[in-house]
């Protein structure tokens, strides 16, 4: 019946009642009554007082009235309602038997520099239903067979609480089309199961760059409770994407820095529900917008020369008798912007088992000790022992601080006993190198002339930590700024830091000492940083101080793919102050001559070269383990470009072993790659 008879009918009742109320006063009583023995002669009624009928008609008479407010009052809702506020109640109807949902989008595609997909998205096709389907046991059970999986897996898949009620469940992914077909010619036997195509990260080099691109997931209970404390706290932001349970995003790498960039615009969906709440129909849709592709700095080929060169070094390394040298890293950027073009570490991962989720056995081995940890990226996170390759700066601090000058000679006899000869200290080569100046000291990597180095700053009393201050101004002890999460900071040590780090041993251990000096100036005892770091410092170096911050993002690519929306501006990361340009001319002279100069089977490798390179060698002790191997170089020498850095754990002498990751790189990029002999070398550090 319609509401507009309704109302006409209640007004009508309303006044049948009150004329009703009227008449029936009108006959009970009034200011007159008959006096039944003398025939029709009215009497005055005022004497009777209050008697019962009185009392009954003047509540009747309230009765009648409180009746009349109430229909009217009813009558006054029902006319607003249905005359006045039709259109927002009918809207309210709508809305009940009305859901949005929505649809996930696809995820923005991850390209190197020349445009080469490193991450893509591939098509496939999911058999999905609503969260009701689960009630049909029959169902569940047959199309449990049909997909080949089990039927608890599949009924839990139709109930998963991590989606919405009224959204699509994912059943099951990447469905066979043959399976797809069955279940498409006979809708009849699966009624609410829809097949529908959505999007998956694919991955067309497999494991390469895997550290640097990360790997996508369902957002964690984590996640979302920190994006609800962030909108309690307003600390919300135009375009901030708003998550729900169930979504993909990124969970390390390029996919988690560049988040907001790679993750597209929901669709919605508006779906019918009946009063349970079960999906009975869809409406009108609004298509999901992609997220942006996005451009690194990577090159693909130097990239894979980066992860070829280490295997190659490592597999060197293990033929030499180092079977530990399963693990490493190697780095090659572009010092004039801080561009990285290639970003290795070993061991490796496959961001494709990620997937649909992963299992438990594999996220156990991927954090496994035994496996080595293979999702930590060690370019960026690996702690080390600087080793030799620190010695160019701690000349730089000697020569600023005075402690010695380019003419000062030290007599390295094998056996250094500047602190007495208790406290005697040997040089890697135990035979002596005979009187060594600082640039030679460098070239030849002579441990006794940066004993004398870190002696100097001990008892310098105006600048003991002269050495630090150094260290730090070129950047170590610190993060590099990189744009890839979970960055370590290294650390360079100093008194007040061994006081605090030791802080349950004796007052007198705690002090710093004259041996610590000398460990760090060698690059040893507590000081700690990683390929980056050293990547820059060599990059400030072959630019005469200035370090720019090192980078992968290059660009995004516009939606409709015409031209880049965003561009990478470069930035410098800081200017590694010297005293004088000499001092500089000495380091870099230097490194030429560690290069061609050090050992006749070290030149070897780089005289094959058109270019010029500078670099440094460096080899790492850590108790109980193999020695670690540096190598780290920028060419060309006279007009520097490329910076390649290479450690390899437990790999040995770093002339030896990450060497050939270095020489493997530059070879790649100057299209002449390296014809030397690989053979043990003269023991060159």
């Amino acid at each position: 019946m319609d509401a507009r008879i309704v109302v006409i009918i209640a007004g009508v009742i309303l006044i049948i009642a009150i004329i009703g109320s009227l008449l029936f006063l009108r006959s009970a009583g009034g200011k007159f009554t008959y006096d039944t023995q003398n025939g029709t002669r009215p009497r005055a009624t005022e004497g009777e007082g209050s008697t019962p009928g009185v009392a009954f008609k003047g509540r009747f008479t309230m009765l009648a009235a409180g009746a009349g407010v109430i229909f009217s009052a009813i009558i006054a809702k029902l006319w607003s309602m249905q005359m006045v506020s039709s259109d927002y109640y009918e809207e309210l109807s709508v809305q009940n038997q009305t859901r949005t949902v929505t649809t996930p989008a696809p995820r923005g595609r991850i390209l190197d520099r020349n445009g080469e997909p490193l991450v893509a998205n591939r098509a496939s096709l999911t058999v999905a239903g609503y969260r009701d389907l689960a009630d049909d046991t029959v169902l569940v059970r047959h199309l449990a067979n049909v997909l080949g999986m089990p039927y608890v897996a599949v009924r839990r898949n139709i109930q998963d609480y991590n989606q919405g009620a009224q959204s699509l469940h994912t059943i099951a992914s990447d469905v066979r089309r043959s399976t797809v077909a069955y279940i498409q010619e006979h809708v009849g036997v699966f009624p609410g199961v829809e097949v529908v195509e959505r999007t998956e990260r694919v991955y067309p080099h497999g494991e390469l760059a895997a550290h640097v691109l990360g790997y996508t997931g369902t957002i964690t209970q984590e996640q979302l409770e920190a994006q609800d404390q962030q909108q309690e706290s307003g600390d919300t932001s135009a375009g901030t994407i708003t998550y729900q349970s169930g979504d993909i995003v990124g969970q390390a790498g390029v996919e988690i820095q560049y988040e907001s960039l790679l993750q597209g615009i929901r669709g919605e969906q508006t779906v019918q529900v009946d009063a349970s709440g079960n999906v009975t129909g869809q409406t009108g849709a609004v298509p999901p917008e992609p997220g942006s592709d996005i451009k690194l700095t990577l090159d693909i080929t130097i990239q894979q020369a980066c992860e070829d060169g280490l295997a190659r070094a490592m597999e060197i390394a293990k033929n030499m008798g180092n079977e530990n040298a399963t693990r490493g890293a190697c780095v090659c950027l572009d010092c004039t912007n801080g561009e990285i073009l290639g970003m290795a570490s070993a061991p490796k991962f496959d961001p494709s088992v990620f997937i649909g989720g992963v299992s438990t056995d594999v996220w156990n081995v991927l954090n496994s000790d035994d496996g080595g940890h293979p999702m930590v990226n060690r370019a960026i996170a690996g702690e080390y022992m600087s080793a030799s390759t620190i010695k160019p700066l701690s000349a730089l601090a000697a020569l600023e601080f005075g402690i010695m000058d380019e003419k000062t000679v030290t007599n390295c006899t094998g056996w250094w006993t500047g602190m007495g000869e208790a406290n005697g200290r040997y040089c890697w080569d135990h035979s002596g190198h005979g009187p060594m100046t600082l640039r030679n000291g460098i070239v030849m990597s002579c441990d006794p002339v940066f004993y004398e180095i870190g002696k100097g700053f001990y008892y310098d009393e105006q600048h003991p930590e002269g050495l630090q201050e150094v260290f730090r101004r070129w950047g170590l002890g610190e993060a590099t700024g990189v744009d890839l999460p979970a960055e370590s900071s290294g650390r360079v040590p100093d008194a007040q830091w061994k006081y605090d780090y030791f802080s349950n041993w004796e007052n007198a251990d705690r002090e710093w000492n004259a041996g610590d000096m000398c460990n760090i100036v060698i690059g040893q005892g507590d000081i700690l940083v990683t390929p980056l770091q050293m990547a820059c410092v060599y990059a400030g170096i072959a630019n005469g101080g200035k370090e720019f911050v090192p980078h992968v993002f290059l660009s995004a690519v516009s939606r409709d793919g015409e031209g880049d929306a965003v561009s990478y501006e470069p930035r410098e990361r800081l200017t590694g102050e010297y005293r004088q340009q000499s001092d500089m001319d000495l380091v870099q002279d230097a490194l030429q001559g560690v290069i061609y100069e050090e050992s006749a089977s070290q030149a070897s490798h780089f005289t094959n070269l058109d270019v010029l390179v500078a670099g440094k060698s460096g080899t790492g002790q850590k108790s109980g383990e193999d020695d670690y191997s540096w190598f780290v170089t920028y060419a060309p020498a006279d007009d520097p470009r490329y910076v390649v850095a290479a450690l390899v754990e437990q790999g040995g002498f770093g002339g030896t072993t990450a060497i050939h990751a270095v020489r493997h790189v530059l070879g790649v990029i100057y299209n002449q790659p390296d014809t030397a002999a690989v053979d043990a070398g003269d023991g060159s550090r």
